[in-house]
């Protein structure tokens, strides 16, 4: 990420996003929001920190695409 990016907290996620903290630590991060695109560890310790240009773009791109398995040439098959 650039030296521009938008680092949260998990609270300050929450309230951006109206999630509750827990679902996001327990439902959302590792199975929707990926380390290293969603998510970092500064420094290599146990803190988080989110990225908010990321998760707001695929917030935006997944609710544009609507339901779909999405396919690796980056289009999304309508089953």
């Amino acid at each position: 990420m650039s030296a521009s990016a938008t680092y949260l907290t998990t609270e300050e996620l929450s309230s951006r996003i109206k999630y509750d903290v827990r679902t996001i630590r327990e439902r959302l991060k590792d199975s929707v929001l990926i380390e290293g695109r969603h998510y970092v560890r500064p420094f290599g310790g146990r803190k988080i920190l989110f990225i908010w240009e990321a998760i707001e773009s695929d917030m935006v791109t997944t609710r544009a695409r609507g339901l779909g398995i999405p396919m690796t040439a980056g289009g999304v098959c309508h089953g």
